[in-house]
This record gives C-alpha cells, sequence and structure tokens, in this order.
C-alpha cells in the first residue's frame, strides 16, 4: 500500500503539458426553466458561459413522472430561457436535461423496460425540441452493461433529434477499472442494496452508447480516494481510457466537480483538472471528435472556482484547441 501511495505521488508531481480546450459542457440548475428572470440575468448568463468556453448547457428539466411525463408546469419558463440563450450566446447548445431514478428489481421510478413508457418519453422529448431546445442530455441511473431497454430508447430519441438537426447527448457513470470484475459482480451481489452491484459501463456497452448518441459526459467525480494524487490518477485514468475507446466516434465531456465532495482535501476542481491533463498528455493523438470537461455544476460554481477553471484549463484566448461541436445536421 506504501509502494502505491509513493508511486502515485512520484506520477502526480509534473505539471501537466496539455492544455484545455474550447468545447465545454455545464450542467445548470432547474429554476432556469422553472421560475422567471429579468433579461440582464439572461445576459449574465450568457456573459459567463461565453467567458468560460462553454458550449453546451444541460439546464435540468425534468425529471420525468413514472409514465414518462414531465408536468408543464415544471418549465413554464423553458422556452424564454431557450430564446435568451440563442440570442445573448449564439453558439451555446441548450440542452434539456432529463432523467429519473431507473426502476431495477422493483425499486425506483421510471420503468424503462415498458415499451409504452418509452414512448411516452420519445413525445416528452419531443415537446422540449418543440420549445427550441438544441437538444435531449439524458441522465437515468442506475444504468448497467446489460440495459437493452436504455440502448432502445436512446435508438428511438437518435431518430427524433436527428430528424431535427438536433442533439443526443447523456451522462453515464464512471466506466469500469477492469471489465472482467463486472461478471463478478452480477453473479455475487444484488442490485439494490448498501452492497450492490455498481453500474459501471464495460467498454463494450460504452461503445454501443456512443454509436447511438452524439456526446457522453462521464460523471467521474465523487471518487472518495484519500489523497490528491490518487484522486488525480483516477481523472487522469478515466480521462485517457475513454477518449481512447470513442473519442473517433462521439463528444466526450469529462465530469469535474466544483461541489465539496466527502474528502474535499483530495478531490476539488484543481486536482480534477489537473488529473485530466494528465490524462491527455498520455494519449498517443489526440482523439478525432471534439471533447473537454463538464462542469458540476452551475448552482455550486463561484467566481473563484469560475476563475481557477479558467486559469488552469482554458487555452490562451489567441489559441484554438481542436474542433467545436456543431449540430449534427450532416449524418
Amino acid at each position: 500500500m506504501a509502494i502505491a501511495f509513493a508511486g502515485a505521488w512520484v506520477w502526480w508531481q509534473p505539471e501537466p503539458k496539455a492544455r484545455g480546450t474550447e468545447v465545454n459542457a455545464l450542467w445548470a440548475r432547474h429554476q432556469w426553466v422553472g421560475e422567471p428572470h429579468t433579461d440582464a440575468e439572461y445576459r449574465a448568463l450568457a456573459a459567463l458561459l461565453q467567458e468560460n468556453r462553454i458550449t453546451d448547457v444541460f439546464f435540468h428539466a425534468g425529471p420525468f413522472e413514472a409514465d414518462g411525463t414531465v408536468p408543464a408546469s415544471k418549465y413554464r419558463y423553458a422556452k424564454r430561457l431557450v430564446a435568451a440563450v440563442h440570442k445573448y450566446a449564439p453558439g451555446v447548445h441548450a440542452q434539456a436535461y432529463l432523467g429519473q431514478i431507473r426502476t431495477v428489481e422493483g425499486k425506483g421510478v421510471i420503468d424503462l423496460d415498458v415499451p409504452a413508457v418509452r414512448e411516452q418519453v420519445l413525445k416528452t422529448d419531443a415537446a422540449f425540441l418543440d420549445l427550441g431546445f438544441d437538444g435531449i442530455h439524458y441522465d437515468f441511473e442506475p444504468i448497467y452493461p446489460d440495459d437493452r431497454a436504455f440502448l432502445a430508447l436512446l435508438d428511438g430519441t437518435r431518430e427524433l433529434t436527428r430528424s431535427r438537426g438536433r442533439l443526443l447527448s447523456v451522462a453515464l457513470e464512471q466506466p469500469t477499472l477492469f471489465d472482467a470484475a463486472q461478471s463478478v459482480y452480477k453473479a455475487l451481489l444484488p442490485r439494490t442494496g448498501p452492497w450492490h452491484y455498481p453500474p459501471r459501463p464495460t467498454d463494450d456497452f460504452l461503445r454501443k452508447v456512443a454509436r447511438r448518441v452524439d456526446q457522453v459526459a462521464i460523471m467521474t467525480y465523487d471518487v472518495s480516494l484519500p489523497t490528491r494524487s490518487l484522486a488525480g490518477w483516477h481523472f487522469a485514468r478515466h480521462t485517457r481510457h475513454t477518449l481512447e475507446l470513442i473519442g473517433d466516434q462521439v463528444t466526450v465531456f469529462v465530469g469535474v466537480p466544483t461541489y465539496r465532495p466527502k474528502m474535499d482535501w483530495a478531490e476539488n476542481l484543481t486536482v480534477a483538472l489537473r488529473g485530466v491533463r494528465r490524462g491527455i498528455d498520455e494519449l498517443k493523438r489526440p482523439p478525432k471528435r471534439p471533447y473537454g470537461v463538464g462542469v458540476y455544476a452551475d448552482w455550486t460554481t463561484g467566481p473563484a472556482e469560475w476563475a481557477r477553471y479558467r486559469a488552469t484549463w482554458l487555452p490562451p484566448a489567441t489559441e484554438k484547441v481542436g474542433p467545436r461541436e456543431t449540430r449534427p445536421t450532416t449524418y
């Protein structure tokens, strides 16, 4: 154990060479669609997005009800928000962030195994696209790597979004460290309870998801590791592995936290961004598709965190790093 800690510390010391990118995402609070805002507030939001080179915002617009609907009263100001983003921050994709607790072994809220529920989810998605949203961002949890219903939902949603020239993105848990371990967990552990089979995507499942969507956001945060070097290794490893695995197929956002996790002395925004940059350094070549970080979340990110993000992640204003994402109109 001491050797592992020492090795991680030595690995962590060199300053990363990689610069950040201009393709980045932000998870945003529900109040943007559920409560009224002034024109000045919309302008301030647009200025924040542009200053921090945020290209995609996942505005929380759900959650889904058990039948796949979202009451209109929950997003009564969504159309006004989307119009303001398009007016004051042109080029930024405002996506409807929708999800729910997936029913597993009788526990949860929404049962995606029921075809009628999936059909209603698609109808709800269409209603949000009618409001002007640039895409649909799913966050269903838990998702296990044998979840055929989830893949079927992605197939249907992709048909909907691409028919309208919009984006489909999905948030997933951090992938497995060892795919072989998943079969052991599945055989020995239940899917619910304190000691449960962890819902981690295997390489094969992640490839299947990537073939069906335009963007994948990996929820890399909440690592619960005791040192900064180990937490940094975690972010580096998932950055490198995910970009090598699907970075040529789909835009990847690596999730970084601005909230205070349980072990905030080890895991914080600075450590996460440094780890992501180390992971990029270790790539043999850059991926073919755009990539960046996903900031979680706007309601926990203050001026100090945004300043730290700009200083440690963004490239200089005159430096362009990688292509920017566009709507998938040419697919």
